[in-house]
């Protein structure tokens, strides 16, 4: 039996969600009381990001000599297993030991950017930033550094529940992201986000209309009460909605 969490985010899903500002997903997460769903830290490489992807993730941890020793070597290591499992359609999601930590840089990154990657999201910190400017995919880290990964935590877990930047995400949630922030859709509520997320637009369309025509205090239409709902009828009835 196919479930909600079971079921694929279709790539026709993610072109939806990857036109919704992140902002209005977080309002449509909260109005189906979904806890938070910001990655705390992650902030764009560049401006002008969009970012929609099914989530493959990526878990380090501290490092320490025996787990480096019984950690897979080569084309095995996990962030190389973890690359070859993304796409256009993946985003994939790395959750550091700390901010200022590097998940990786340019040599790494230019397998990701082979693949042609949806994305890629990190609580930790990204090297080599000219290069992966110049890859083209968007990138969202805490910040950039120069320090070397290896010496301070190993990549081990891949495809597990994580938590990144205070924020679980399971792999397959829709992971979308634009100059504001990275949101975690979860896979079962996709659908219905995607429904509230338009309906709520179409709502703040009228509203900024109304304010734009008659200036007054938002506090009139917004937060939604039954000004609004009034307000909104009657635009439709006049077809103005």
């Amino acid at each position: 039996m196919t479930t909600p969490q079971s079921k694929p985010v279709s790539d026709a899903t993610l072109a939806q969600l990857r036109e919704i500002p992140t902002p209005t997903l977080i309002d449509a997460l909260w109005v189906m009381n979904w806890p938070q769903a910001q990655i705390h830290g992650a902030r764009p490489l560049q401006t002008g990001q969009r970012m929609a992807g099914r989530a493959v993730t990526l878990r380090f941890v501290h490092h320490r000599p025996d787990v480096l020793a019984d950690k897979p070597k080569g084309e095995q290591s996990p962030e190389y297993v973890a690359f070859e499992l993304c796409g256009p359609g993946e985003v994939l999601v790395a959750s550091a030991v700390g901010p200022w930590e590097s998940i990786g840089g340019d040599i790494k990154f230019l397998r990701l950017a082979q693949r042609r990657i949806g994305g890629l999201v990190t609580d930790g910190s990204v090297r080599d930033t000219a290069a992966l400017k110049e890859y083209g995919f968007p990138v969202y880290s805490f910040s950039t550094t120069a320090k070397q990964g290896p010496a301070v935590q190993q990549p081990w877990g891949v495809n597990e529940v994580i938590t990144c930047g205070g924020i679980v995400v399971r792999p397959g949630d829709a992971i979308c992201g634009d100059n504001d922030a990275v949101v975690v859709v979860p896979r079962s509520a996709v659908d219905e986000v995607i429904r509230i997320a338009h309906e709520r637009e179409a709502t703040e369309a009228v509203i900024k209309k109304e304010l734009t025509k008659n200036p007054g205090p938002p506090g009139r239409y917004y937060p939604f009460n039954e000004n609004t709902k009034k307000l909104v009828e009657e635009y439709r009835k006049r077809g103005e909605a």
